[in-house]
This record gives C-alpha cells, structure tokens and sequence, in this order.
C-alpha cells in the first residue's frame, strides 16, 4: 500500500523544504487538496502554486480537485505535470465527460467519493475511472476524526473492483490516516493512503512518520501473505 502525504498540511511557510523532505522519506506521490471555497469550506492553491511544486519535487502530483465547476478549474492544472486528478461525483453534472477530458491530457482520471455518497454511482464511468478516492472524513476541513465505515466501504469496493474486471483501478483513503490506523486500513485491500496530519506532525519528522507507517503497512501484508500461502498448502485445501 502506497503513501501519499496531503502537502495542505505541511509548514506552509516552509514548503519546499517539506517537499525536500516528503521525497527523502521516500513517499510514493504528493496528494494536493485544491478547494474552491463552493464545494467544500476553505481555499487553498491555484495552478501557479502547483507549477513551483512540480518544480520542486520529482514525485508524481495527485491533484484533488475539490471544485463545484470541475471541467472549467481542471484546465488550469491539467497542462503542470500532474500524475492524477480526481473530480467529485458529487459536482459534476457529466462525470463521464470530467474523465474523459482529464484522460484525453494523458493525465489518470479519479473520482472522489463523499462519506454519504455510494459506490453505485461511478456504474456508468468505471471504464474512465483510474483512481477511487474514498473520502472517510468530511472534505473542507484539516483534523478531522476518521470515519471507520469509510474504511470498509473503500474495503469493499477494491473487492468489487476486483471482481468486475477492474483490478488495476487504484482505490484510496483520504482522511484520518494515521500510524494508529494504517495497519486496519492496509488489512482491508486497499492500495494507496492520503495522510497529512499524521505524517506532518510535530512529535515526529517526517521521515520518521513515513517509515512508522511503512512499518505497520508491511508488517500487516507480511501477516496477509502468510495466511494466504497457509490456505493454499496442498494439506489446508478442501
């Protein structure tokens, strides 16, 4: 399971030495919360500020787009290098042309997912999508306590995923990722998390933080992978 740490929640002041130290840590992508103040509370970077950090780091860029007119703001940052950007289902009115523009700039198309939303509403652009982002906080704000329903929702639909066909579709947690609660979540299938502030933290680096994670996500898959080569063994079969 990957690592993405929400830069929203790094020392602003200090970015690019935080971005500095995000890839030493060895983190896989830098998640970027872009909000437009309408869809959810708040404002926090346009595409110039995206640029300076394309600039500044070589990890992949994993834009979320939270905006209530996605097809117009995503233009601004499709062009900067990003890896990913992820839309809300919830916002557009035509999904499957949200993708099908993101994908058409050679960009990973993702959609998000509010709490309350349900799976069932991607049935149509499945084959756009690239990248489930299952929110298990209420998007807007930085601190949130995490939803554990969430969690088992986005268990479940990398299970579903998976069996429909669609095992290279990435599915993601963002929200209250913590060390406390990475093993549950890495034990539920899914592929990528999204932590800010557990990973910016000031009792910890954020080195530190990265490889405690990293700790109890591979201790956690080590245990998974022993039970499976257990149930295969010619002698536990039926």
């Amino acid at each position: 399971m990957q690592i993405s740490p929400s830069i929203m929640c790094a020392d602003l002041m200090n970015l690019g030495n935080d971005l500095i130290e995000v890839e030493k840590a060895g983190a896989d992508s830098v998640h970027i919360d872009i909000m437009d103040g309408h869809l959810v509370p708040g404002f926090t970077f346009g595409g110039d500020m995206v640029r300076r950090m394309r600039d500044a780091t070589s990890l992949p860029l994993d834009v979320h787009l939270m905006s209530d007119a996605p097809l117009t703001h995503m233009a601004e940052f499709l062009p900067l290098g990003i890896e990913t950007l992820s839309v809300h289902v919830e916002a557009s009115t035509d999904i499957v042309r949200c993708l099908s523009t993101i994908k058409a700039a050679g960009v990973r198309a993702g959609v998000a997912l509010n709490p309350g939303t349900p799976f069932g509403h991607l049935e149509e652009c499945l084959g756009l999508t690239d990248v489930v982002l299952i929110m298990a906080v209420c998007p807007g704000f930085i601190g949130q306590k995490q939803i554990a329903a969430c969690v088992a929702k986005a268990g479940s639909i990398a299970r579903e995923l998976k069996a429909r066909g669609y095992s290279r579709t990435e599915v993601v947690v963002d929200g209250g990722v913590k060390i406390e609660n990475v093993a549950r979540i890495a034990s539920d299938g899914v592929h990528r998390v999204v932590s800010g502030t557990g990973i910016f933290r000031k009792d910890m680096s954020i080195g530190a933080a990265v490889a405690e994670m990293r700790r109890q996500i591979g201790a956690t898959q080590d245990v998974q992978q022993h039970a499976g080569r257990r149930l295969n063994h010619p002698e536990n079969r039926a």
